[in-house]
């Protein structure tokens, strides 16, 4: 019988969803939630991507994430302590400009592609 509560542990997630700049880990997925991290490295800008018809909701647990995306002119910067939302099909990048790697922790829900790197 399957346990209804579950702990995924740090050395359980593993790497998923690739995009040049970021270290996406994968602590769970279901049909409608994906959950895990993301490590973006001191100086790192990612590829542009957007999470399908996911929202994806990211708390920054360290550092900052700089997100930048399509309709907006400049970037926003989270914070250690901060929760951003980025809308389904919002193609974005993120990028650390920090001397120390920023954390942030993923959930998206909806059910599709989890992550759809696209050229810019």
């Amino acid at each position: 019988m399957t346990q209804p509560v579950q702990v995924f542990r740090l050395d359980d997630l593993v790497a998923a969803d690739p995009t040049p700049g970021m270290e996406r880990k994968l602590a769970f997925e279901l049909p409608m939630l994906w959950a895990g991290q993301v490590v973006t490295a001191p100086g790192a800008v990612s590829g542009w991507h957007h999470h399908d018809v996911n929202e994806s909701s990211l708390y920054v647990v360290s550092g900052i994430l700089r997100l930048e995306f399509e309709g907006y002119d400049g970037h926003l910067d989270a914070h250690a302590g901060d929760f951003v939302h980025v809308p389904a099909f919002t193609v974005h990048r993120e990028s650390n400009p920090t001397d120390l790697p920023s954390l942030a922790v993923i959930a998206r829900v909806g059910g599709g592609i989890p992550t759809v790197n696209v050229d810019r």
